[in-house]
């Protein structure tokens, strides 16, 4: 390396939404460089460009990037810290109505209750928990359970306490500071989609590399 070439460090997430079809590096990448003219004009260089409106998705090597800039600052040193590959997702921000997010919420909210309540009866029924506490309440008393029992009202407290335990979180609270169970399952899944976005553009030879132009290479998403 030449004493006068300037070192970059360049870091990209793996998974990056724009909202504009010309996207420049400063989309998608955080840098630092001691020249901070050099870094400003990087920021601008456009790396890909999508022609067709609607969402759209591609995925560029950090090899095009590199090139890309050694293109316009030969005597540039690349230091990557982010990932080798970055998905690149291009969607038209357009804000929904509040009723639509309203009506969404609700939705969601009724299928999630609705569900867990079915489930549980269910299992409930299939055990035939009402039963088994009348034997167990006949077992140690030695009375007939009759209707209902103080086992019924602990059951019932205890589902509760253990949801609201296990998924960490009521409303807004949190009770410590770890993920919850669905944001680490959310989180694995994302992980799975995007290991498989690369892979597949990978093989069909759609990723945006070293050789092929960010124009051409979006038109194929």
């Amino acid at each position: 390396m030449a004493s006068d070439s300037k070192i970059l460090y360049i870091k990209g997430d793996r998974d990056v939404e724009v909202t504009k079809p010309d996207v420049t590096l400063g989309d998608l990448l955080s840098m630092e460089c001691t020249d901070k003219l050099m870094l400003a004009k990087i920021k601008t260089l456009r790396i890909v460009k999508f022609k067709k409106s609607g969402r759209q998705r591609c995925v560029v090597s950090v090899l095009k990037i590199i090139s890309c800039i050694h293109e316009k600052f030969p005597g540039t040193d690349v230091q990557n810290l982010g990932e080798a590959d970055i998905i690149v997702t291009y969607e038209d921000q357009k804000t929904p109505a509040l009723a639509w997010h309203i009506i969404k919420t609700v939705f969601v909210a009724a299928v999630t209750f609705f569900g867990a309540a079915f489930s549980i009866m269910a299992f409930n029924n299939d055990v035939d928990v009402t039963k088994l506490f009348g034997q167990m309440h006949e077992l140690v008393t030695g009375q007939d359970a009759g209707r209902f029992t103080i086992l019924e009202i602990t059951y019932s407290v205890g589902i509760t306490a253990g949801i609201l335990i296990f998924f960490n979180h009521f409303g807004r609270k949190r009770f410590t500071v770890d993920p919850t169970p669905m944001e680490i399952q959310m989180r694995l899944y994302e992980n799975d989609i995007q290991t498989t976005l690369i892979e597949d553009a990978e093989r069909k030879g759609e990723e945006i590399d070293v050789g092929t132009t960010g124009t051409s290479g979006s038109n194929r998403t």
